[in-house]
């Protein structure tokens, strides 16, 4: 058996007409591995009525679901704040259509214990199992016994006043409560045994800030790891975010986004009420205005820096930690770059991220694959 490939994105969503437009620069690239997967941010139905507790994502046709397919995926995580966001027939529906194009969906499910499940692929004879849980709410978006939504790491907030400055900002505390992290570790912990390779996705950390990360993110990340994981990937905060190892194992702690194309977030010509104004307070919020060339792109011009996560894995189940760079264009279209002035460029951002953040790690370019390794101290 020669080296398995398993390649890994962020965010998806496919909110604009001709989604297979939108993978025409990567489509080759997901083809060639022997597993992708990746993560689907809203729901796909036709059905159902828009919630409001949270600022609602638009819901899509589930017919485009089939782009995926043809892109090369075969399983997609499910468990983000918006996958509850036209209740239990969004969730219904969008896991039907992965499973009507042979997309194995895991991390929700019309109850808790069906959000749990893992996705369980086999490619050369070896197995590998995939679990995803959010770890950012809202509280909506979580499965129940009888009720669909995801599985879910519940993180708390506390906010401290520093000094004497009331109003001033705050110290902000977060961490995750032992019954869902354990919960958590019991579902890693379960899998261990029947996979040879282990992978986590965690829907976590904070929206169209780079490089930072909140409190929670390692400690999460890291649990998981010590239940089982072989490696664990983020997702949700709509930009790259930096890679370490904890025990020998790599954590990317945020993808970035892929195919992410939508219009729900601009300012210009919104009809949608809730959706302006969040669009309007995040520009604000997070000092950003997205490209005015990209309609159909309204995130953070850093994040047009993104990535594949490319882990390879050979006959002795060892894995080799890797990626390809990406850059977003104005068209929405994520094109996967080599070792280029562009490609480079890219890779350079997340090193810089990785080591912004105090993450102790090298890259070294293999043909068209950036490895990363631990630096030696």
């Amino acid at each position: 058996m020669s080296e398995l490939s398993v390649m890994m994105v962020g965010d998806l969503v496919l909110d604009e007409p001709d989604p297979d437009f939108f993978f025409a620069l990567s489509r080759d690239t997901l083809q060639s591995a022997d597993i992708v997967v990746g993560h689907v941010e809203t729901p796909y139905t036709l059905r159902g009525s828009e919630l409001q507790s949270d600022v609602p994502a638009e819901a899509a046709d589930p017919a485009k679901i089939a782009a995926l397919a043809r892109a090369g995926f075969h399983a997609a995580s499910l468990a983000g704040n918006h996958v509850f966001d036209r209740g239990n027939e969004g969730v219904e529906d969008t896991i039907a259509a992965l499973q009507q194009n042979a997309i194995v969906p895991f991390g929700a499910g019309l109850n808790l214990q069906t959000a749990r499940q893992p996705a369980v692929l086999e490619r050369a004879g070896k197995r590998f199992g995939f679990l995803s849980y959010n770890c950012v709410g809202p509280k909506d978006s979580w499965a129940s016994a009888s009720k669909g939504g995801c599985a879910y790491v519940h993180v708390l907030s506390h906010y401290e006043q520093e000094g004497a400055n009331p109003g001033g900002p705050p110290l902000i505390y977060t961490f995750a409560t032992p019954a869902t992290l354990e919960a958590m570790q019991a579902d890693i912990a379960q899998l261990r045994s029947q996979v040879d390779v282990l992978v986590v996705a965690l829907h976590k950390g904070l929206v169209h800030t780079p490089v930072t990360l909140a409190m929670y993110e390692r400690p999460v990340a890291r649990a998981a790891i010590e239940a089982g994981a072989d490696i664990v990937i983020g997702h949700h905060p709509h930009m790259t975010r930096g890679i370490e190892f904890y025990q020998g194992k790599p954590i990317f702690h945020g993808l970035g986004n892929f195919v992410t194309v939508t219009r729900a977030l601009n300012v210009e010509a919104n009809a949608h009420p809730a959706r302006l104004a969040w669009a309007e307070r995040r520009r604000k919020l997070f000092g950003f205005t997205p490209d005015p060339d990209s309609q159909v792109y309204p995130f953070h011009p850093d994040s047009k820096n993104t990535m594949i996560a490319d882990c390879r894995i050979d006959e002795a189940g060892r894995i080799s930690t890797g990626f390809r760079p990406c850059r977003i264009l104005p068209t929405g279209q994520p094109e996967v770059l080599g070792n280029t002035e562009r490609g480079r460029a890219v890779a350079d951002y997340i090193l810089q991220i990785s080591h912004d953040a105090g993450m102790k790690v090298d890259f070294a370019w293999d043909g068209e694959r950036v490895i990363v390794r631990e630096a030696r101290a």
